[in-house]
């Protein structure tokens, strides 16, 4: 299978000195066709992507804004294809954020992503610390294995479809009030019986969020199955998680935010990620904004679930609705059809 790198061109050719290199030795052997400019992008459906983006020390690239652009302007532009990024700067900053948004930007056009996709070089590479010290090597050595093992990843995975997908619905809302619980339940009565579904709620007093365990006291739990801080994440999310084919995140966007239970379920998801993967667990999401910004919140997710817990994230992965009073959701114009859509696309990720 070849491999297409989209390589916006920088501003300054040195910026890319680093990320050359970089490509040069993930990419070697390999079958591959290398674009540079957003006027390049035609054809490319269902085709395996690597993104390669140099940020220098401002953590801009002209021509990564003319991709954006584009991105959002051809909602299917990249229909069917799978990507992972490599996002190169030298400085500490702007690395993650330009990943998040640039990840939205295709998703939307019709892109998934493998869990953990983001290969990230930031200017002193002390983000590879701990992958050096345990593959024996510096951080250029840890960072150049760790662009070698996306692009392996990204010619060889598929996601998996098991036989009887189960479904794990996470909210912390009211079922009176809630938008967000409303286009849910539309839904969910949209896939019919093909799904075991598992509905829970963090409502406020179910949910301690992470205190930051040591490292070997967090793997210590997780070993078992379980965290220091017990209650719900480790009697019932814990469990579900692992059964689970897919993950719906409900999320209310009241201040521009993910809420503080959903935020804690990211957090303490660490205990049982130290033991197990989740790129075989899609990420899908109903994000419902009072008035403006549901992008911000769709971003979050990525980069907690997507990002740095794994979770594969399927071509437009978020439903996104603007909607203040209750019961505002489902009279929005279009709504039926873009439920109608939403609720094809759990099925066509996770059913044969």
């Amino acid at each position: 299978m070849s491999l297409i790198v989209i390589y916006p061109c920088p501003d300054i050719p040195e910026e890319s000195t680093r990320l050359d290199g970089i490509l040069h030795h993930a990419l070697e052997g390999r079958q591959v066709r290398t674009l540079h400019r957003a006027e390049e992008l035609t054809d490319l459906a269902g085709e395996r992507l690597l993104f390669a983006l140099p940020l220098g020390d401002t953590g801009t690239n002209t021509e990564s804004v003319r991709l954006l652009a584009r991105l959002r302007r051809e909602p299917g532009l990249l229909e069917g294809c799978t990507a992972g990024l490599i996002v190169d700067g030298t400085s500490p900053l702007y690395t993650k954020s330009s990943a998040a948004e640039l990840t939205l930007a295709a998703n939307l056009a019709g892109c998934a992503f493998l869990g953990r996709p983001l290969v990230e070089g930031t200017g002193t590479l002390v983000n590879f610390k701990v992958q050096a010290k345990q593959l024996d090597t510096d951080f250029l050595g840890a960072y150049r294995a760790a662009a070698r093992e996306l692009a392996d990843r990204l010619e060889r995975e598929t996601f998996p479809k098991p036989e009887k997908p189960e479904l794990l619905v996470l909210h912390a809302s009211s079922h009176h009030t809630s938008n967000t619980l409303a286009l849910w339940e539309e839904v969910r009565s949209r896939l019919g019986g093909a799904f075991t579904v598992t509905e829970i709620g963090l409502r406020n007093g179910t949910l301690s969020d992470c205190s930051g365990c040591p490292y070997t006291m967090c793997l210590h739990f997780g070993e078992r199955g379980g965290c220091f801080y017990g209650g719900v994440m480790q009697d019932e999310v814990y469990p579900a998680v692992r059964r689970c084919a897919g993950v719906v995140m409900l999320c209310p966007n009241y201040n521009d935010a993910l809420s503080a239970n959903l935020t804690a379920f990211i957090n303490r998801l660490t205990a049982l990620f130290r033991q197990t993967r989740f790129y075989d667990k899609a990420l899908f999401s109903i994000v419902v904004s009072g008035y403006s910004g549901g992008d911000i919140v769709a971003r979050q997710l990525i980069a907690g679930l997507n990002m740095n817990k794994s979770f594969f994230l399927p071509g437009r992965f978020s439903m996104l609705e603007t909607a203040n009073d209750p019961g505002e959701a489902l009279a929005l114009p279009g709504i039926a059809e873009r439920l109608d859509e939403f609720a094809a696309r759990i099925r066509n990720t996770l059913l044969d």
